[in-house]
């Protein structure tokens, strides 16, 4: 009888170690800081109490708006989005080394990124290059990590004139799911340009026809791949559209569908933000800064998409949220506002639904598990 009691009490609290870990994940955000303060923070976010626990926070440069973190190092790399960094022109990468254990960040090194403006950092499949994306100085760069995963140079900047009287604007660098290219999304110009990647000398070099036009007063901001890498799906700021594209072979992408993303009864100013896939794959979430909502589409079989649903945002100028890892829970940044605030995803109806979790903070920027 003792020892059956001593194992039911064993599995009692491993379910409930279990529970709260379930229940707990470990999320970071970064702000804006023009008006000082750390731009970093790490939080202990217990989804179903809708609570954030502040766990550190730490000095990640000048305007931190976007950022990422390395999955072999658990380094995280902020793009500090300045025209001016440490007395030079230019932008800046910040990198940080992040303890799992007690969430402690800390700051180890601070790289000038030359021309400036950086609004978009990403990763490299083998966590060897960070790619660049300077919407204010029309340009874009690769930076180079040593075998710890540090910062060591820049291998190469790409500028882009001004075509027909438009600015070109860079908002986007990523490598596709299976890392053969890299696609930049150039708001000003109404584009997306496909390069190869060098992984030895670090370069980028654009493949042939590889610039797919939008029609003018586009915008293209954001992009996601679904698993496969087949589609491509492009949220457009300046006239608040998505985008569906087929992805070749060669990495070319051919347009299949284009919708709106906004009501059709409103008849305010809004300009699209981010975009991101649900973990299941069968919806996709867009968020609207002026219309203030998260909207959802639901994706066919050939990928197609179908306007699903909307919710408020809650709060004001949506500019990045991030779906956790278990895919139930959405998280949105609302820039204007000072707050990110907390949904729990209907399983039935893959809608948003708004729950009491909020953290206040300033200006934020970027959200990431």
């Amino acid at each position: 009888m003792k020892k059956t009691i001593i194992i039911y009490g064993i599995t009692l609290i491993m379910m409930f170690s279990t529970s709260c870990y379930c229940q707990t994940s470990r999320l970071f955000a970064v702000r804006y800081t023009e008006t000082g303060g750390n731009g970093l923070f790490c939080f202990d976010l217990n989804r179903e109490a809708g609570t954030f626990k502040l766990l550190s926070e730490a000095d990640a440069g000048p305007n931190p708006s976007y950022f990422c973190i390395a999955k072999k190092s658990g380094l995280i790399y902020a793009a500090d989005e300045v025209m001016e960094f440490k007395g030079a022109k230019g932008g800046g990468v910040t990198t940080l080394k992040y303890n799992p254990q007690s969430g402690n960040i800390e700051k180890v090194k601070e790289l000038l990124v030359p021309d400036g403006g950086p609004c978009f950092i990403s990763l490299s499949p083998a966590e060897d290059y960070l790619l660049m994306a300077s919407y204010s100085s029309s340009s874009i760069a690769v930076v180079k990590l040593d075998d710890k995963g540090i910062t060591e140079r820049v291998t190469d900047t790409i500028s882009f004139a001004v075509n027909e009287g438009k600015v070109s604007h860079p908002h986007m660098i990523s490598f596709d799911p299976e890392g053969k290219k890299v696609y930049l999304t150039d708001l000003g110009l109404d584009r997306i340009v496909i390069y190869d990647f060098d992984a030895g000398s670090g370069h980028l070099k654009q493949i042939e026809n590889g610039i797919v036009n939008f029609p003018k007063g586009t915008g293209p901001r954001h992009f996601v791949f679904n698993s496969s890498g087949t589609k491509m799906y492009v949220i457009c700021e300046l006239n608040s559209t998505l985008s569906v594209f087929d992805v070749d072979s060669k990495g070319g992408l051919n347009l299949i569908q284009t919708l709106t993303t906004l009501d059709e009864g409103f008849k305010g100013e809004s300009f699209c933000a981010d975009v991101h896939l649900g973990i299941n794959g069968q919806y996709l979430y867009g968020s609207n800064r002026g219309e203030n909502t998260i909207v959802v589409f639901r994706i066919a079989t050939d990928g197609k998409l179908s306007l699903h649903g909307r919710t408020s945002c809650g709060g004001n100028w949506p500019r990045n949220f991030v779906i956790d890892p278990s895919g139930k829970y959405l998280l949105v940044g609302n820039q204007k506002s000072g707050n990110i605030s907390l949904f729990k995803i209907n399983a039935k109806t893959g809608i948003p639904v708004l729950s009491s979790g909020e953290y206040k903070v300033d200006a934020p920027a970027c959200l990431k598990f």
